[in-house]
């Protein structure tokens, strides 16, 4: 297999079977039958199984010449592994499709192996299957398991009146990362790279058992929290005093007249988590209190008022 082979060179049993061979090997006690037959079996301990599923697709997700392969491949995976832990489960294994041209290279596709397993690594699952096809373009689908135990499931429906509101992460990294591409730019690194393989704060996460609600912050702070608020019934204010703006961001908003609140409030795709919780003693360490949740018309408000800025959405103008 050499490095300018192609993946119709090479063929899909063999592209499946190359990419079986750089997946890091299922553990017996979670995933019992991994890669190899119909299906995987992955084990779910006296409890309810959460799944989830995210799509990238080339051009709207990912550029080939802004992103290399093992940097689109962690990404994939950390947005879904990100929606499981949103959820309060504990993940358990990942299923991964993917739709490629025939003149894709087989390293390319080895690459994006590499990332999917790097990152699933991270949180000890791994990819136990998924299917190949021919594609115009290169879309890539994953699957992601988790499972719960005997915990209950942490809901978007969760917010109550005289909660407060928490963060875990960064926000407006991936969104400045990808204002430096899109001009031509490959630095400064902390921000091209956040665009390109997010850092969910997974161990964070795991921390946050008492939360009344949380949400994976994909698609901007002010969006996403707009989605508890109306799962809920209940209007979130967010005070944007709580937040310090670290200095990368500063410093690009200066050198190109940007806002840094308002990637802060707005960029999608760092995937922090964002959580309700009854009273401040119940906020882990690590989380910063953002804001509040009160009774009225369900919504987000910024500092008190309504804000006007959105967040990522695949079918509006943005």
């Amino acid at each position: 297999m050499s490095q300018d082979q192609t993946v119709g060179e090479l063929g899909e049993f063999a592209l499946i079977y190359a990419i079986a061979q750089r997946l890091a090997t299922a553990t017996a006690d979670r995933v019992p039958v991994g890669i190899g037959d119909d299906s995987a079996v992955v084990s779910a301990h006296g409890g309810n199984v959460v799944a989830c599923l995210d799509m990238l697709t080339q051009g709207v997700h990912f550029r080939l010449d802004w992103s290399e392969a093992k940097d689109i491949g962690r990404k994939a995976a950390a947005q879904n592994l990100a929606d499981i832990f949103a959820m309060g489960a504990t993940p358990t294994a990942l299923l991964v499709g993917l739709a490629l041209p025939s003149s894709t290279l087989v390293s390319w596709v080895m690459g994006l192996a590499d990332g999917l397993s790097e990152e699933a690594g991270l949180v000890g699952v791994s990819v136990v299957g998924g299917d190949i096809v021919r594609g115009d373009s290169i879309a890539i689908s994953v699957t992601a398991l988790g499972e719960l135990g005997e915990r209950t499931a942490i809901l978007r429906s969760g917010a109550k009146a005289g909660d407060v509101v928490a963060l875990a992460g960064r926000l407006g990294f991936a969104q400045a990362g990808l204002l430096m591409l899109s001009r031509g730019f490959r630095s400064p690194r902390v921000l091209v790279g956040a665009h390109r393989v997010p850092e969910p704060p997974y161990e964070l996460v795991q921390l946050a058992t008492h939360a009344s609600s949380m949400i994976d912050i994909s698609d901007g702070l002010v969006s996403d929290l707009g989605h508890i608020a109306k799962a809920s019934d209940v209007s979130i204010n967010i005070d944007t005093k709580s937040f310090e703006v670290p200095e990368p961001l500063a410093a690009a908003a200066s050198a190109f007249n940007g806002d840094a609140i308002e990637w802060i409030l707005t960029g999608g795709e760092d995937h922090a988590f964002a959580a309700t919780f009854s009273n401040a003693l119940d906020v882990p360490t690590g989380w910063t209190i953002i804001g509040t949740v009160s009774s009225g018309a369900p919504g987000v408000l910024v500092d008190g008022e309504p804000y006007s800025g959105t967040g990522w959405d695949h079918f509006s103008s943005n």
